[in-house]
């Protein structure tokens, strides 16, 4: 990584096609997300069933089959057409290609929008704007990360084999990137909670888990590094279990849209 890499903003490291040769690793080993985090998210709003929300940088629908599962119809907008090709189907989600500063919906067409692992990639002086545009005046913004705990040892261990890797990526520190929303005029009255989350993985998962990052090295010593050291991590925690678990934080943000 160069110097300047460091101090540019995530957005400008090519966040619409840096995941294109990450999506079989996205699909079989990205957590997914607790249930109470989508009851925190939908709480308030009404029946499900009559919901349409648009989850903003969709990747592969994880969390838009969550939504969907509750009966809410989902407009999962992704950019890279290999993570849309890669999605399961799912009857009440609709997948389209659009980016965070144009979505391509219409102006108060949603009641929800949502960003799930995927804001710290977007500009968010155009793309607060944007979604305040396409909520109704009743409308809810989420953002939802899954954070790894730094009280779990196992963790701990594969979060400095990562940030090795990937040189201290910057995208390791994305929780920064919330700190527009705060300051926005576009929206009001954030409020913030977590909730325990955890997945457990055998060896291949947690190499998978790693490379599925779109910052870690695919090829070459650091990625064999990276490997040996995640073998090592493993068989030094699974004792005589097949797996191990990370251990996450599922930090969710939400906030109103102003006139609301």
């Amino acid at each position: 990584m160069n110097s300047n890499d460091s101090r540019s903003p995530l957005y400008e490291m090519n966040p619409l096609g840096r995941f294109s040769d990450r999506t079989a690793d996205y699909v079989k080993y990205r957590p997914s997300y607790p249930a109470a985090a989508i009851d925190a998210i939908l709480a308030g709003l009404g029946e499900p069933s009559q919901l349409t929300a648009a989850d903003i940088g969709a990747g592969t629908g994880i969390s838009s089959r969550l939504l969907a599962e509750r009966g809410v119809r989902v407009l999962a907008i992704e950019p890279n057409a290999e993570m849309r090709q890669a999605a399961a189907p799912h009857i009440l989600v609709e997948f389209g290609d659009g980016t965070s500063e144009a979505t391509n919906l219409p102006d108060q067409s949603l009641d929800l929008v949502v960003c799930f692992q995927s804001f710290h990639w977007f500009n968010p002086v155009l793309s607060l704007p944007e979604f305040r545009r396409i909520l109704k005046p009743s409308g809810r913004f989420a953002v939802v990360w899954n954070l790894r705990d730094r009280a779990d040892a196992l963790t701990v261990g594969y979060t400095e084999i990562v940030k090795s890797a990937s040189q201290n990526h910057p995208a390791e520190n994305r929780t920064r990137a919330i700190e527009p929303l705060f300051t926005s005029s576009c929206f009001t009255d954030v409020r913030s909670s977590e909730f325990a989350n955890r997945q457990d993985v055998d060896l291949a998962g947690l190499i998978g888990r790693a490379k599925s990052s779109s910052y870690i090295p695919n090829s070459g010593p650091q990625l064999q590094k990276l490997i040996s050291d995640l073998t090592e991590l493993y068989q030094a925690h699974c004792g005589d279990r097949s797996f191990v678990s990370l251990v996450y934080k599922t930090r969710v943000y939400l906030t109103d849209s102003v006139d609301s």
